[in-house]
C-alpha cells in the first residue's frame, strides 16, 4: 500500500527570501532543502568553478599524482585496472583520454570479464601486468578491499594506486596511495563522488600539476562528459559538485566528438543535442552493461574511446546486439520463472535460483516479478562460479537491505543495498538453504516494515501543464537521487480513454478530459494491479499523482503525465 503524503508548506519567510523566482518552483525548490537566495542561485546555475572542490583536498591525491607524473616522465608501462559497470568504464575513459592527451602511450586499460574473474582484483591480472612489465596498476572504481591482490602486486613490484569511492573495511590495502574520499581521516567535501568522478578528480589534479601542454586551460572539461556518465549510472546524489558534473556533463554530450555516443543516440532516435539524464540511464547506461552482462565488457570502453566513425560503428552495433539479447534472455527466464512459480498466494516472498542463470541479469527479471506478482523476490544464479549470487527487489512491504541484514553475515558472502534493491552471495553449499532463510527474515522484518510514502511536491490542475512550467521544472534538472523528479498531485481527474498497450499489454495510457483541448495523456509503464473496486473505464474520475514530461513521438514535441498512483476521487 502506498501513502500520499503532501509536503510541508513553505514557511511565509522562505516564500518571502525566493519571491523573486516564479511561483510554481519556488515550493519544489523548498522542498529540496533550498530556504534562500543564494542556495537557489547555486542550484538553479551550477557553476564549474565555484562547484568543483579543489581535488587535493582529496587525503593522498598530492602523492598519487606525483606518483603517476613520475611514471609519465620515466614512460614506465601503466595499468588501469576498472571496474566493469557504467560507472568504473566510463572512469577509465577518462583516464584513457588523458595519457592520450598528454602523450603517455605506454599504458593499457584493462576490465575484467564479469563472470570469469571476481569482483575488484584478481591475482591471475596481476601476473599478467607483472609478465608485460608494468610497474604501475590503477584502479578505478574498485580495489578498496582488495588487501590480498594489492599487497600481491607490491611485492610484485608493482606499485597500486586505488582509486575507489565504496566504503572501505577496517583494514586497508597496502597501496601505494589511495584516493577515496569515504575514508575515514578524508576531508574531502563530497563524500559521494561516484568511480568515475574520483577518476575525473585525479585528472583534474594531473594536469594542475603536471604543466602539460595540452591547449586550453580547463581542456579537461572535455572528459566530464565521460564522468557524467559515470555519476548518473551510478545513482549518487545529484547535489553539490555531483549535480555539476551531471550538468557540465550533459553539456558536454549534447555536442560530444565520440562518435560512438553519437551513433548510438541515433540509432536510438535521440537528438543528441536535447540529450538528458533520462537518456542516459534508459539508453547509454543499459547498452554498457549489456556488455558486461552478456559478452565482452572491454568492448563497451572501445565503443566510448575511439574517435574512428567505422570503428564506433561496429561496436555501437556489438552493444545494440548485447542489448537485445539482454532484453531476450531476460524475457526467457521470466518464462521461466512463471512456468516455475506455482501458486504464489500462499507465499510472503518469492526466492528462486538456477544455476544455469546468469547474474548478470537477475535484477533486471527481478524488477518484472516483483511487478507481476507484488511480492518480494530474490533470485539467484551461479553461471559455473563456485559463488552462487542473487539479487533482490522488494515490493514497498519490506526495507530490502534491513532484510538481508536479518540474513547477516554469517550466512552471506557479501551483501548490500538499499530499500528497494539488493545483492549477495553465498557458498553454493548453501544454495538449499536461501529460501528459507528469506522466508524466515521476511517474517521477522515486516513487521516493523511501513507503507511505502509517496512525499507530493505540490497540487495542480491540467491548466498547469503548458510549455512555461515545464521550461521551469527543467531548470531543476538532472534528476536523481537527492533532487528527485517532481511529483505531482491532479484531483477529480474525468477519464476519457482508457487502454493497455505494449506486446504483453501492461502499458496503461489514459487520456483526461481537459477543457479547451482534446485532453490530457497520461502513461505508465508496466502499469500494477490497482486495488479492488477502482474502475478506470471513461467517464470515471480519479485522483493520480504523476510526473510531467515531454513525449517526443515521431518527434513532435507535446507534453504528458507519466503516472505513478491512482485513486478513486472522492466526488
Amino acid at each position: 500500500m502506498k501513502r500520499w503524503t503532501e509536503q510541508k508548506e513553505i514557511p511565509s519567510e522562505t516564500h518571502n527570501e525566493l519571491a523573486s523566482y516564479p511561483e510554481f518552483i519556488r515550493d519544489l525548490l523548498f522542498n529540496r532543502g533550498i530556504d534562500t537566495k543564494e542556495k537557489a542561485e547555486q542550484f538553479l546555475n551550477p557553476d564549474y568553478e565555484r562547484d568543483l572542490h579543489d581535488p587535493f583536498l582529496m587525503l593522498n591525491m598530492d602523492r598519487a599524482v606525483g606518483r603517476i607524473l613520475e611514471a609519465i616522465n620515466k614512460k614506465e608501462k601503466i595499468i588501469v585496472f576498472a571496474d566493469c559497470d557504467a560507472d568504473g568504464i566510463p572512469g577509465s575513459v577518462v583516464l584513457n583520454d588523458f595519457f592520450l592527451k598528454v602523450g603517455h602511450e605506454n599504458f593499457e586499460i584493462y576490465i575484467p570479464h564479469r563472470y570469469k574473474e571476481k569482483y575488484g582484483l584478481n591475482i591471475d591480472a596481476i601476473k599478467k601486468f607483472k609478465n608485460d612489465g608494468a610497474s604501475l596498476l590503477i584502479t578505478v572504481d574498485c580495489g578498496i578491499t582488495d588487501n590480498e591482490e594489492v599487497a600481491y602486486a607490491t611485492k610484485e613490484g608493482i606499485d597500486v594506486i586505488v582509486t575507489d569511492h565504496h566504503l572501505p573495511g577496517e583494514d586497508l590495502p597496502s597501496a601505494y596511495a589511495i584516493v577515496n574520499p569515504n575514508q575515514k581521516e578524508c576531508s574531502y567535501p563530497n563524500p559521494n563522488l561516484c568511480g568515475g568522478g574520483v577518476a575525473f578528480k585525479l585528472v583534474q589534479a594531473l594536469i594542475d600539476k603536471g604543466n602539460f601542454e595540452v591547449g586550453p586551460n580547463g581542456w579537461e572539461k572535455w572528459l566530464i562528459d565521460a564522468a557524467g556518465i559515470s555519476t548518473i549510472s551510478d545513482m549518487v546524489p545529484l547535489t553539490g559538485e555531483n549535480r555539476a558534473i551531471a550538468h557540465f556533463g550533459l553539456k558536454v554530450l549534447r555536442k560530444t566528438n565520440r562518435p560512438g555516443i553519437a551513433k548510438l543516440l541515433q540509432k536510438k532516435r535521440i537528438a543528441q543535442n536535447q540529450v538528458t539524464e533520462e537518456d542516459v540511464g534508459f539508453t547509454i547506461t543499459p547498452h554498457i552493461n549489456a556488455a558486461t552482462r552478456m559478452g565482452v565488457p572491454h568492448n563497451a570502453f572501445l565503443m566510448l574511446k575511439t574517435r574512428d566513425g567505422l570503428e564506433a560503428h561496429e561496436y555501437v552495433q556489438y552493444l545494440h546486439q548485447k542489448n537485445e539479447e539482454r532484453k531476450k534472455t531476460v524475457q526467457t527466464l521470466l518464462e521461466e520463472i512463471d512456468d516455475r512459480i506455482g501458486d504464489v498466494s500462499n507465499k510472503e516472498i518469492i526466492s528462486l535460483g538456477d544455476p544455469a542463470w546468469l547474474p548478470g541479469i537477475l535484477g533486471l527479471a527481478a524488477n518484472r516479478v516483483v511487478e507481476k506478482y507484488k511480492k518480494p523476490v530474490c533470485l539467484w544464479g551461479q553461471e559455473g562460479s563456485d559463488v552462487v549470487r542473487g539479487s533482490c527487489r522488494g515490493d514497498g512491504s519490506v526495507h530490502v537491505k534491513q532484510l538481508m541484514d536479518e540474513i547477516g553475515s554469517d550466512f552471506f558472502l557479501n551483501h548490500g543495498g538499499h530499500v528497494h534493491s539488493g545483492g549477495f552471495s553465498v557458498g553454493d553449499s548453501d544454495v538449499s538453504k536461501i529460501e528459507n532463510k528469506f522466508e524466515e527474515a521476511y517474517k521477522k522484518v515486516k513487521e516493523e516494515s511501513v507503507d511505502e510514502e509517496l512525499l507530493i511536491d505540490k497540487t495542480l490542475t491540467l491548466n498547469d501543464i503548458n510549455w512555461g512550467n515545464y521550461a521551469l521544472l527543467e531548470s531543476l534538472a538532472p534528476y536523481g537521487v537527492g533532487n528527485a523528479k517532481p511529483l505531482f498531485k491532479f484531483e477529480k481527474l474525468k477519464i476519457k480513454e482508457a487502454s493497455f498497450f505494449g506486446k504483453t499489454g501492461t502499458h496503461l495510457k489514459l487520456v483526461f478530459e481537459r477543457p479547451g483541448s482534446w485532453g490530457m495523456p497520461a502513461i505508465q509503464f508496466f502499469a500494477h494491479d490497482y486495488e479492488d473496486g477502482l474502475n478506470l473505464e471513461p467517464g470515471n474520475y480519479v485522483d493520480v499523482l504523476a510526473h510531467i514530461e515531454k513525449d517526443m513521438f515521431r518527434r513532435n514535441p507535446s507534453l504528458r503525465l507519466r503516472l505513478v498512483d491512482i485513486k478513486e476521487a472522492e466526488l
